[in-house]
């Protein structure tokens, strides 16, 4: 049977914006009744949904030091890989069965032969969108609780801000970072990019504030305007200019949880960081993190989020392009914030 790939064509240089051309779309063929090898472990799965992520930017270059990034580089030659959600076509893994759903590592295809499922997670709640694993009840979504709730430890009544809330990694903040915060009873404010995603953090999501960062010629003035007593928790997505700016207006004992700095990946030589003295000054606690260290926290999470999802209290945003061909466009855009929320990729229906 056919099937067709996003393959990653060549490794690209530091500081280089990713382009449509850095991929291609191809067609292969694949056995289906005999893909799993007898006495492997290994699944084959159908695709159906698939992740557009800003981490993936960091995959598209050449890493020789491990310390660069926490997941390995793409193959020149090879699928692209992402997270995504799939049907189980055939199984030699104890703990998956011909027609389960998962969500996890696979590859950018219409077919994807997975040789250690371990990366995949069992769907038990098909009640509600299954494109949701691929972000609001996915590593998206575990990402966001995390850093949020694991790190930052919030407290009612505290001030949160969220950074580039509803641009390439809305996902993760103003779509559930920002909510979780008015769940646990804080006042929050979101920066955004456009008009069309300040109205969308303030009016759909329930955020207290939202502001256009374009518009904002001082972001330390802005801050000071919506923060007047400064900041306990800020959840970084964007880095640069914007962390300088919140260094300066975090409270006594305030929490920082670095999730990704998407304002450096496509420069050449990243911006300095001039205001790290106030991490001393003023007690402030600083962590970066990575969210396959949460993995065993997944039930506990679903747990604190499935209700208020069921419910209508959490207000979760997707930006659907249809048809695998149409991905690398997808995944491109994201740096450019052309997706007004959580960017996915129908590859099938069910």
């Amino acid at each position: 049977m056919r099937n067709k790939q996003v393959m990653f064509r060549d490794f690209l240089a530091k500081g280089a914006f990713p382009k449509e051309s850095d991929m291609e779309v191809t067609e292969s063929t694949i056995e289906l009744t005999s893909a799993v090898a007898e006495g492997s472990k290994g699944v084959l799965v159908k695709n159906l949904y698939l992740s557009c992520d800003p981490y993936m930017r960091i995959r598209m270059q050449k890493l020789t030091d491990p310390a660069e990034s926490y997941i390995a580089s793409f193959q020149p030659g090879s699928p692209v890989t992402g997270f995504g959600v799939a049907r189980v076509l055939e199984s030699g893994h104890p703990n998956f069965k011909k027609g389960d759903l998962v969500w996890g590592l696979t590859g950018w295809e219409e077919y994807s032969l997975l040789p250690v499922p371990e990366t995949c997670f069992k769907i038990e709640h098909t009640d509600i969108p299954l494109s949701y694993y691929t972000g609001l009840l996915g590593m998206s979504g575990l990402t966001a609780y995390a850093g949020f709730i694991e790190l930052c430890s919030p407290k009612k009544g505290e001030t949160v801000f969220v950074s580039a809330a509803s641009g390439a990694v809305g996902q993760l903040v103003g779509q559930l970072v920002g909510q979780l915060a008015k769940l646990f009873g804080c006042y929050v404010v979101g920066s955004a990019g456009s008009k069309e995603k300040v109205d969308l953090l303030k009016n759909k999501l329930g955020f207290d504030e939202a502001f256009n960062y374009k518009e904002e010629s001082n972001l330390d003035a802005a801050l000071k305007r919506y923060f007047p007593e400064g900041i306990d928790i800020y959840f970084e997505n964007v880095g640069g200019k914007t962390l300088d700016a919140v260094l300066l207006n975090m409270k006594l004992h305030g929490r920082i949880a670095v999730c990704g700095m998407i304002s450096q990946y496509n420069l050449e030589q990243p911006e300095g960081v001039h205001n790290l003295m106030q991490l001393i000054a003023k007690q402030v606690r600083m962590e970066g993190f990575n969210a396959l260290d949460y993995y065993h926290l997944y039930p506990k999470f679903l747990e604190m989020v499935l209700p208020p999802t069921k419910e209508g209290r959490i207000v979760y945003v997707e930006d659907t392009v249809e048809r695998l061909e149409n991905g690398p466009a997808a995944l491109v855009g994201l740096f450019s914030g052309r997706n007004v929320g959580k960017q996915v990729v129908l590859v099938a229906r069910e």
